[in-house]
């Protein structure tokens, strides 16, 4: 049985995916050739983790495509003095990127089940400044305000809630709309009234408690 090239594949997923989708700043490239996804990966997918496909997590979201995150990361455009809040974990990999970017990281993990294996795979990789809690974004709030914020998960609208967690100025990643055609978006958080910069389409599963009411026909 052949032995895998992670340092290959990474390289090749950064040239071959991540720049052709017009992620092209040189901090985001540089964490996504150097942060082993597979260390983020279920064992049994594992060989996928540099492919173009989002991977099932054992607590059964999703890991994203590696092209959507380098486009979340260069999106937020985090800095070294910020600080960010995760909501969703995104597998612990989005995590562990953005704490390779950012000042701290706080991450808001709906699943119970999957906060201690992302805290591990963490610390595996000695990434010190990110913090996992178990919390329901539909409802989370502690009156701290972050400099940027994303949103791993879709939305059928943004909730009004979710901008109270960012600072005057800062910036919200977050898909919303319907299946199948969702609309990721970067979120200003501006002076007068929040402005919206779409970025590109997408299809990604819901947040929990954050999907469409079903609708029914009569």
């Amino acid at each position: 049985m052949s032995t895998i090239d992670y340092t290959k594949a990474r390289e090749l997923m950064v040239e071959q995916q991540i720049r052709p989708w017009d992620v092209l700043e040189p901090r985001v490239l540089g964490v996504l050739t150097a942060l082993p996804r597979e260390a983020f990966v279920q064992v049994e997918h594992q060989t996928l983790a540099y492919t173009d496909v989002a991977l099932p997590r054992a607590d059964g979201g999703l890991l994203l495509k590696p092209v959507v995150e380098g486009r979340v990361l260069q999106a937020v455009n985090v800095q070294a003095t910020e600080d960010v809040l995760l909501v969703g974990s995104g597998g612990g990999y989005l995590a562990a990127c953005l704490g390779q970017l950012a000042r701290e990281v706080v991450v808001l993990e709906p699943q119970a089940d999957a906060v201690a294996g992302i805290r591990d795979a963490l610390a595996a990789q000695r990434i010190g400044n990110v913090r996992v809690e178990h919390a329901d974004p539909m409802t989370w709030g502690d009156g701290r305000r972050f400099n940027a914020v994303c949103v791993t998960g879709a939305v059928d609208a943004i909730p009004a809630h979710f901008l109270q967690w960012l600072q005057p100025d800062g910036r919200m990643f977050v898909v919303r709309g319907r299946s199948p055609a969702m609309e990721a978006v970067l979120l200003h958080n501006e002076v007068n009234a929040p402005r919206i910069q779409s970025l590109f389409e997408t299809d990604i599963p819901y947040l929990p408690g954050a999907a469409p009411a079903p609708a029914f026909d009569f």
